[in-house]
């Protein structure tokens, strides 16, 4: 049997092992911040990234376009972002924020009319939003959520903005508006395709609303990234056949 003296040496190389295999590890995490209507696709991509690079970890921040904008301004440590528009990028951008060439649109998605599956009353058109059984209709706050700019770009455009105003609740992110439709909280509510998939039980599709601006996604490695080289191979890895055919399942479409 080895002597006391020969195992705690063994022992104490292990245990630096391991330290030195964990801090590997951690070196290589990242941390993206994609907007919310992306949520069930990247927590599937990030899976599969993983396993492509089992040494990567991905940590995920979910929310409205603008308000991870504001969440990288104020110095979050954030490596990749993810946009559901290109005007928040266009500001990140502006504002040297990015890494040098590594934007890109990864995904389209479309713009959709939605009521509660157990609606009652089912718009064609948003135009029909203007009859009295639609007195309370969902929207993302246009100063944050890319789907609202959409929708009161379309709204604007169709010429029924003074007519719906009064009926406006407003959501901090795309899935927050998904929520009061399918709770029933609301008769009717804009968001993406995506995320009416994602709550095809409790919601239902009324119309397609058509867009000034195509609905595209845009992603980049940010100028402050601590670890630029993962986050490069995560945003190649989005926009790689594996990763469009993970976008795809989830029902979005080649940008």
């Amino acid at each position: 049997m080895p002597s006391l003296r020969f195992l705690l040496p063994l022992r104490a190389v292990a245990a630096c092992a391991g330290l030195l295999l964990a801090s590997g590890l951690h070196a290589q995490e990242i941390v993206v911040s994609a907007a919310a209507s992306l949520t069930n696709a990247f927590q599937e991509m990030g899976q599969a990234f993983s396993r492509s690079r089992p040494q990567a970890r991905v940590t995920f921040n979910f929310a409205a376009s603008g308000a991870l904008l504001a969440q990288i301004r104020q110095g979050a440590p954030v490596d990749v972002f993810a946009s559901a528009d290109q005007a928040t990028m266009d500001r990140a951008a502006a504002e040297n924020l990015l890494a040098p060439g590594s934007r890109a649109d990864f995904a389209a998605n479309d713009l959709v009319l939605v009521v509660p599956a157990a609606a009652t009353a089912f718009p064609a058109r948003i135009a029909d939003l203007t009859q009295p059984a639609y007195r309370r209709i969902a929207v993302g706050t246009a100063a944050s959520v890319p789907a609202g700019r959409y929708a009161a770009d379309a709204v604007e455009a169709a010429g029924l903005a003074p007519a719906l105003a009064p009926k406006w609740i407003y959501g901090e992110s795309v899935r927050q508006v998904l929520n009061y439709v399918a709770r029933g909280e609301v008769e009717a509510g804009f968001v993406y395709r995506t995320d009416a998939l994602q709550d095809a039980g409790k919601v239902r599709v009324a119309a397609t609303v058509p867009t000034r601006t195509p609905v595209r996604y845009p992603i980049a490695v940010l100028a402050a990234s601590r670890q630029p080289a993962v986050a490069a191979d995560f945003a190649a890895f989005v926009r790689s056949p594996a990763g469009q055919d993970i976008l795809a399942r989830h029902g979005f479409s080649r940008p």
